[in-house]
């Protein structure tokens, strides 16, 4: 008896010491909270856009938390365009507070990524090393029903199921090109800008691969939302 009567206690100690917890816990830190493309990034930030596939409402709606000017997107219904391919939990990206050279399809998850990185990371690091923001991206797509490599055989590419963004290029406001391929070595600005854009897309993305990685990627980032912080 006294043994269950400890437990309840316990219990009861465990629900209060939860509700203090949650009453006081900030918004951006809270698992559980709804993710906004202006939260504070944190440990927990992954988690909850990892959260955010399996959930296509409460993924749009923390994609239209972002300004009104700062994304151009079409939600799409779920489609299989290739076969063996299917998309789940897609949108279609026209712009955000950058121009594209193309627009590109992407699993909700990983445009919200993208916003939030852009918002929080891309653009401070241009504006600290240039003093001018990025103004357009030139990327390499989103989407191909592959395998990794594009080998014959072995598990799919996270573009298979757009889960992945592959950036080849920045252009800023102020005229300037800076490329992967171009500017990476070196020790100037611009290689600079290239590695704090590489690091802090690590704050967000699951895996985060460029030129350190193999020569696969030496002319470009890959942007993907597997794994929690593969960064090279």
């Amino acid at each position: 008896m006294r043994f269950l009567l400890f437990l309840l206690l316990l219990a009861v100690a465990a629900a209060l010491a939860w509700w203090q917890w949650e009453e006081h816990i900030p918004h951006h830190w809270h698992p559980w909270a709804p993710l906004s493309v202006d939260d504070p990034l944190t440990p927990v930030t992954k988690w909850k856009l990892h959260r955010l596939a399996d959930d296509r409402e409460g993924c749009l709606a923390a994609l239209e938390t972002a300004p009104e000017d700062a994304l151009s997107m079409m939600p799409l219904d779920d489609h299989e365009p290739v076969q063996g391919c299917p998309l789940e939990n897609v949108v279609r990206i026209h712009a955000s507070e950058v121009e594209f050279n193309a627009s590109f399809v992407a699993r909700c998850p990983l445009a919200l990524a993208w916003v939030m990185y852009e918002r929080q990371r891309l653009q401070p690091a241009a504006e600290a090393h240039f003093g001018s923001r990025v103004a357009r991206v030139e990327h390499y797509g989103s989407f191909a029903c592959r395998n990794v490599y594009g080998r014959a055989e072995g598990r799919l590419s996270e573009h298979a199921t757009a889960e992945a963004l592959d950036v080849a290029a920045f252009h800023l406001e102020d005229g300037r090109r800076i490329t992967l391929l171009d500017h990476w070595e070196g020790e100037d600005p611009r290689a600079d800008f290239l590695r704090d854009a590489r690091d802090g897309a690590c704050d967000l993305f699951g895996n985060v691969l460029g030129p350190d990685y193999n020569l696969a990627h030496a002319d470009h980032f890959h942007f993907g939302m597997r794994g929690f912080r593969l960064c090279r």
